[in-house]
This record gives structure tokens, C-alpha cells and sequence, in this order.
């Protein structure tokens, strides 16, 4: 089956992160937990603004849409990778394929957008405090949502129509722990150039732009923070941005290492680091980095203990 020839293939086996038998049940265990913390952190902190009516603001409306963005990607790759544990033939349709990378690509474009538009809506508070809710309303928040779920959506399936014109007959191995399409190129029969140069463009296009909207937005906060007579305001500024700059340098940088460099298609121990990151770690560490240092966020969630 590995090495078919003449016929299409149509299901691929992932070789996972490790094919020692005796680190699949404590990778099971460890990747478990991960993932279940992911899922509770993330739909708690969703559940926590729709239930607290102090927290329906545009920031925690962009703070709800990033959490469900990041279960969405962790969703999209922890699963599949949890039975592969526990089984010993790591079987993936082309059709399961395709499904997980337009899951976890639109999740991880919309979260491009949605740091991008919570700089901006940052700059706004902090920058022009008197003018935010004129400038910053419930309707265009909702709007800006839209587009960057819309825009993710649309941004993966460009890669998904053209992964259809590849054929795969020389292997059905998958050199990773899910169904990255930089690595199903690898084994396609059909010269994948403008599959990886279309990742490569979108990659550079979308990620810089929102990183340059993010940069200069945060720009213009730093100038108007270090402008604050008060050490309270500049206090209170610092910590409100601080959580938000870490959740961006953590994402793009593990973004620009995998996708934004001259040749996308190489693979190796560190894309396998890179890819861990931001389809796992960052999507646990997300709703902890907004809420544990965030007031608001912790006296909404002592107000629901107490009812």
C-alpha cells in the first residue's frame, strides 16, 4: 500500500510523533490532558463573557471569537493524534485530509485577522478613550468578526480547490502527526510548485499585513501610554496590552518560522516543534494569558461562583 505505483491513492497513513511503543499510552495521557484543558479554558472563558453581562464589549466579544478560533484549531489536529496513540494502523482518508487542514488553516488565518482587529481595537480605547464607543460600536465589532471568520474560510479553500488538481500514487506516508499539506505535497505524483507557491504567497500576504496592522497599532499605544501623567493609567494601560502582545509574538513567530520563509516545503524535527505550537500549546496557553491577569475577567467569573 505504500508504494503503489499504477493506483490513486486514497488514504494516507500518518507516522505520528514517535513510533516507540512505550511513549504512545504516556503521550496519550500528557497530549489528553493538554487537550481537554485547551477545551475548558477556551469554552469556559466563551461561556463566562455570554453569561456575564459586564463583559459584552467589543474586546471581549474579539477575546470570545479568539478563544472559539483556538478550540477549533486544536480541535482540527488533538483528536485524530489521541487515537493514533492507541492504534496501531494511522489510516487518513484524502477526504478526512483535506477536512483537517481547511479546519486548522481557517482557525489559524482567522486568528491573524482577529489579533490584528484586537490591536486596533486597543489603539482605539487607549488612544481615543472618549471616542470608542462611537468608534467602536457593537455592530461593526460583530462585522469585523465576520469578515475574519468569512476571510479564513475563503483562504483555505483556495488551498483545498488546488490540492484537488494533485494525484498521489508513489507513497501514502505522511512524514507528520496530521495532515499538513506542505508534507502531502511531498508525495504527490503531480509537481506541487504552485500548491506550495500559493501557500507561500497567501502566508506572507496575510500574515504580514496583520502583523504590520498589529505593529503599528501597538505603535501608537506605547506613544500615547508614555504620554499618561498617571502611573495608575500607564499601569492599567500596560497591563491591559501586555497579555495581548504576548499571545501575538508567541503565535507569530512560530507562524513566520513554518510558512513564511524561502522554501516552505522543507520539512524537519523543528516544522514538527513549530506545528505543536501553535496547533497545541498556543491554543492552551490563550485563555489563561487573558484571564488570569484581567480583573474584569476574574470578577465576572467570582459573580457566577456566587450564584
Amino acid at each position: 500500500m505504500a508504494d503503489r505505483n499504477e493506483t490513486s491513492v486514497t488514504e494516507f497513513v500518518l507516522t505520528g510523533l514517535t513510533d516507540r511503543p512505550e511513549l504512545q499510552v504516556p503521550l496519550f495521557l500528557g497530549f489528553l490532558v493538554t487537550y481537554l484543558l485547551t477545551m475548558l479554558g477556551n469554552l469556559g472563558l466563551i461561556a463566562l463573557i455570554w453569561k456575564d453581562a459586564h463583559l459584552h464589549t467589543p474586546m471581549y466579544f474579539f477575546l470570545g471569537s479568539l478563544a472559539f478560533a483556538d478550540a477549533c484549531t486544536s480541535s482540527s489536529v488533538t483528536p485524530k493524534m489521541l487515537v493514533n496513540f492507541l492504534v496501531n494502523h494511522h489510516l487518513i482518508s484524502l477526504c478526512e485530509c483535506i477536512a483537517q487542514f481547511c479546519v486548522f488553516a481557517s482557525s489559524a488565518t482567522t486568528e491573524c485577522f482577529l489579533l490584528a482587529v484586537m490591536a486596533y481595537d486597543r489603539y482605539v480605547a487607549i488612544c481615543h478613550p472618549l471616542l470608542y464607543p462611537i468608534m467602536m460600536p457593537n455592530t461593526l465589532c460583530m462585522r469585523l468578526i465576520g469578515i475574519s471568520y468569512v476571510t479564513g474560510l475563503m483562504h483555505s479553500m483556495v488551498h483545498v480547490t488546488f490540492v484537488f488538481r494533485l494525484t498521489f500514487c508513489r507513497s501514502n506516508l505522511i512524514q507528520y502527526f496530521y495532515c499538513e499539506f506542505l508534507q502531502l505535497f511531498k508525495i504527490s505524483c503531480t509537481d506541487p510548485t504552485i500548491n506550495i507557491l500559493l501557500i507561500f504567497i497567501f502566508s506572507v500576504f496575510i500574515q504580514v499585513f496583520t502583523f504590520v496592522a498589529i505593529i503599528v497599532s501597538y505603535t501608537c499605544v506605547l506613544f500615547a501610554i508614555l504620554k499618561k501623567k498617571s502611573e495608575r493609567g500607564r499601569s492599567k494601560a500596560f497591563v491591559t496590552c501586555s497579555a495581548h502582545l504576548l499571545s501575538v509574538t508567541l503565535f507569530y513567530g512560530t507562524i513566520f518560522l513554518m510558512y513564511v520563509r524561502p522554501d516552505p516545503g522543507r520539512a524537519d524535527n523543528q516544522d514538527t516543534m513549530y506545528s505543536l505550537f501553535y496547533t497545541i500549546v498556543i491554543p492552551l496557553l490563550n485563555p489563561f494569558i487573558y484571564s488570569l491577569r484581567n480583573k474584569e475577567v476574574t470578577g465576572a467569573l467570582k459573580r457566577i461562583i456566587k450564584k
